[in-house]
């Protein structure tokens, strides 16, 4: 990490989230749109790929856009996949801040009935 990529605390410790093959599951992320914040995720479609991208306006009497958008991923592959989220500024080169899941995908146990 160069210097001016400062870790963040949500740099430090990934989130872990649970699905099963082909389940699908929620990322939800605040965003600030007036600043021009927005959220930009990096994963490897190999393990998991975005169904959904949504956006929900808080609502106010003021002209300040911000709000809570919702990702929702498929599962496609056991295995731990990583999903890093980074909120980008349209004229800045660095992200303000990053998020990173650790996406833990595994087969139910069918042998536990036998």
């Amino acid at each position: 990490m160069s210097q001016e990529q400062v870790p963040t605390e949500s740099d430090r410790e990934a989130r872990v989230v649970k699905a099963a093959p082909g389940a699908v599951f929620p990322i939800r992320l605040w965003e600030d749109r007036t600043r021009g914040e927005q959220w930009v995720p990096a994963y490897d479609p190999a393990g998991v790929v975005l169904v959904s991208d949504d956006f929900v306006r808080t609502a106010s009497n003021n002209a300040v856009d911000m709000g809570k958008r919702t990702f929702e991923f498929r599962a496609v592959a056991p295995g731990r996949h990583e999903l890093v989220f980074e909120k980008r500024m349209g004229w800045k080169f660095t992200a303000e801040d990053r998020r990173v899941y650790l996406v833990d995908v595994q087969e139910a146990d069918t042998s536990a009935g036998r």
